[in-house]
């Protein structure tokens, strides 16, 4: 049997939603999503195919005969993927599917999966992670952590975790007297959230410092490996820090933090409001990690 070749799942399902609305904004609120990663994705797979699925006019989207094609395609493949899995659901043994970002579940989760397992013996739990955000959408799973800008979703329920801000960090061994020279020392940046810099020096009023150059990263936890072996200092998400504060391995390099409207947040579907088993699950997880 001959080896299929298929583009990410995830680059489908943002390239098929934006092609039904004709808008990458309200693709993303129907993904639960930000618009940039409905925009990343789509233009990763107009690399992959070799050719422009949309033409992006002032007026709004537009399909380009190669994107008409695969829209049509797109949306009966997906339609009969949910049928599949439905049934699938249907008959197996009831058990929970947990989706959770990537550094989250790391610092914070794994931590602490042997007293969840211990709370609810009889409740079998998977955890599935990713830091890519359109892999860890409701629906997928049972239940995902993720981050939320706290704007309502029609069939979502949203439950808040942890607050979103970001600090600055290094490797004690950068600091001087106490203090990190931010025009000096090197900058390092994690691509999934190319502008935290930009935002925190702005906001703590180092206005002039460029945050151009310095190495960069696929993720907030190779950065942070990088801050604390003294490449530079990293921008990292303050509620995920504790681990790494405590081990030693870094430092805060300056005492403001900069807050921000997002949050994590444990998201599920309406119509699982009443399933005992992850409203069990759902409380434990808010009452450890954030709220009930």
């Amino acid at each position: 049997m001959p080896v299929r070749r298929l583009p990410p799942l995830h680059a489908i399902r943002a390239f098929e939603a934006a092609a039904r609305h004709l808008s990458m904004t309200r693709a993303a609120e129907e993904l639960a999503v930000t618009p940039g990663a409905v925009s990343r994705q789509v233009r990763e797979l107009e690399e992959r195919l070799d050719t422009p699925l949309f033409v992006r006019r002032s007026t709004g989207l537009e399909l380009t005969s190669a994107g008409e094609r695969l829209a049509v395609s797109a949306s009966d493949a997906l339609d009969r993927l949910a049928e599949a899995t439905r049934g699938a659901r249907l008959r197996q043994h009831r058990h929970l599917s947990l989706g959770v970002y990537s550094l989250f579940a790391s610092r914070l989760i794994l931590p602490i999966w042997d007293d969840l397992k211990r709370a609810h013996p009889d409740i079998p739990v998977t955890l599935h992670t990713s830091s890519n955000p359109l892999d860890l959408l409701p629906g997928q799973f049972d239940a995902v952590i993720a981050v939320s800008d706290t704007t309502e979703r029609s069939g979502l329920i949203e439950r808040p975790l942890l607050p979103i801000a970001t600090v600055p960090v290094c490797s004690p061994a950068l600091l001087v007297d106490g203090t990190l020279d931010f025009s000096t020392v090197p900058l390092l940046h994690s691509r999934p959230r190319p502008d935290d810099w930009r935002r925190w020096l702005d906001h703590v009023g180092f206005t002039a410092v460029p945050v151009r150059g310095g190495s960069s990263f696929e993720g907030i936890s190779l950065t942070l490996e990088a801050a604390a072996a003294g490449l530079g200092a990293a921008i990292a998400i303050e509620a995920l820090l504790a681990p790494d504060l405590a081990r030693g391995d870094i430092v805060m390099a300056h005492p403001l933090r900069r807050p921000t409207r997002r949050r994590f947040v444990l998201t599920y579907e309406t119509r699982l409001d009443q399933d005992p088993s992850l409203t069990a699950v759902a409380n434990w997880l808010c009452g450890r990690l954030g709220q009930v």
